[in-house]
């Protein structure tokens, strides 16, 4: 299993006229731990892009316990609990402090510059297989 935390303070951009947090806001978040996820393990997206791959969402969900708050400092989790073949799954958990507010999952697929799937890059086959061995 490989996870990372990644902190953000919600910005009142990303709320409604209560100062609770639009559903949608929650996505960007999973990308920013998910491209922090990925950059500790060696693998950039930009450079991942350089080198011809892509990494599009094929799904993803989330749900909703309690209302992250304008102002609030959240930590979102992303980890991945089994090791990837043409498929990622990346869990996650949105936290304030202690207190959890969200979960979620997305599915991605190494695709090339055109959209076709393709298998992942050597170096990112050999990483998952040290993690996950």
């Amino acid at each position: 299993m490989i996870s990372t935390r990644a902190q953000v303070t919600v910005r009142y951009a990303e709320t409604d006229m209560m100062g609770i947090v639009y559903h949608g806001s929650y996505l960007p978040w999973f990308e920013v731990a998910r491209t922090q996820l990925l950059r500790e393990q060696g693998f950039p997206y930009r450079q991942l892009e350089t080198d011809g791959f892509r990494i599009p969402v094929l799904e993803v969900s989330a749900k909703y316990r309690r209302p992250a708050l304008y102002d609030d400092v959240i930590t979102i989790v992303a980890t991945i609990r089994e090791k990837p073949s043409l498929r990622i799954r990346i869990d996650y958990e949105v936290l304030r402090g202690e207190e959890p507010l969200a979960t979620g999952q997305s599915v991605h697929a190494f695709c090339d510059r055109t959209g076709r799937p393709v298998r992942p890059p050597a170096a990112f086959v050999a990483r998952m297989n040290e993690v996950f061995p």
